[in-house]
């Protein structure tokens, strides 16, 4: 179940979780051309990675009111 999920550096204890649960996490700001299964976001961003033309073919996570558990049940629904 090794997912690559791309995390603000906001978000730290979300990243620490994903990484108990055996994902491999990096930083959204570097995930500019990686294949990610998941970009989690703090909800403050309103432009993704610095560049408003960025496509991405992941689901963007908000995880602004989400508990690190609940963001990972979003993770697993995709």
């Amino acid at each position: 179940m090794n997912k690559i999920v791309a995390v603000e550096n906001n978000l730290a204890p979300i990243k620490d979780y994903l990484l108990d649960q055996g994902c491999q996490v990096i930083d959204v700001d570097s995930a500019g051309g990686t294949r990610v299964d998941a970009v989690v976001i703090s909800g403050s961003s309103k432009d993704l990675l610095g560049m408003q033309d960025v496509v991405i073919d992941a689901p963007v996570i908000d995880a602004r009111g989400k508990t690190p558990s609940e963001v990972w049940d979003n993770i697993m629904r995709y």
